[in-house]
């Protein structure tokens, strides 16, 4: 008997909850049965039902003040037991710990996909102004300091097929938003072995960043430090912030595997 192909054997119903439970991303909190009727392209009965599925299981929650659907408990547990048995983060925790007792900055652990950046963890300062978390944030990699980290090491050919187009979106005046300008930017990244986003996504935030490799010698991710620009000026990031960043993604780095 000719063996299938893994496609046949999707069942419809569960694509559909699962295509349900990815409508709720970024900055949609919540949504009607109708808007997921449009969304989805199913029809409302068909929706309700996923629906009453999934709140049953604990994934999805009514607000009934509004009578919408939001993400349930079930749904956060799944991520984090996800996240928790992500080696590299278990790995990552003393060491954010430990950076964040150095500089008394805000420091993340983020990894790449699809062009973005995304940040898994924080250890945050204790300080009164702070950058905003940005934990499950997916944010554009050429213009934070995590995400040029990890550009910096590919191909031309592969930067060129994540960014297709030669004008990138700028988010401040300090974006790279030629893309030959922003190559030239990686190759030096790459030589020095560390990135710095100079309010390039966010004006008033600086970071500098650090690349993770593992037992294969390949970036799995990076360390970060995070500030507010005023406590972050060039004489502070060379002398003190470069280093520990770079010491930090080392240290992990070796605890993952990886031999210079």
């Amino acid at each position: 008997m000719a063996k299938k192909e893994k496609s046949e054997y999707i069942i419809q119903a569960v694509s559909h909850a699962l295509d349900l439970l990815e409508q709720f991303h970024g900055d949609v909190d919540e949504l009607g049965v109708t808007e997921l009727s449009k969304r989805l392209k199913l029809h409302k009965n068909n929706v309700f039902r996923l629906l009453a599925t999934l709140e049953s299981r604990g994934y999805i929650e009514q607000n009934r003040a509004t009578e919408n659907y939001r993400l349930g408990l079930k749904s956060l547990e799944l991520g984090q037991t996800f996240i928790k048995q992500m080696g590299l983060l278990r790995q990552a925790k003393p060491i954010l710990d430990r950076l964040v007792q150095g500089c008394n900055e805000t420091s993340y652990v983020a990894i790449f996909k699809e062009g973005h950046v995304v940040y898994l963890d924080v250890v945050e300062t204790d300080l009164t102004v702070r950058v905003v978390s940005r934990v499950g944030s997916r944010l554009p990699a050429y213009c934070t300091a995590a995400g040029k980290v990890h550009l910096a090491y590919m191909s031309d050919e592969e930067i060129d097929a994540l960014l297709p187009s030669r004008e990138l979106k700028g988010y401040t005046a300090n974006t790279f938003v030629d893309r030959e300008v922003l190559k030239k930017e990686l190759r030096q990244i790459a030589e020095q072995g560390y990135a710095i986003d100079n309010e390039e996504l966010d004006l008033g935030v600086r970071c500098v960043a650090a690349p993770i490799r593992d037992y294969t010698r390949r970036i799995v991710g990076a360390v970060s430090i995070s500030g507010p620009s005023m406590r972050l000026p060039d004489e502070r990031l060379e002398k003190d912030l470069i280093p520990l960043v770079t010491h930090s993604a080392e240290d992990l780095s070796t605890r993952l595997g990886y031999h210079k």
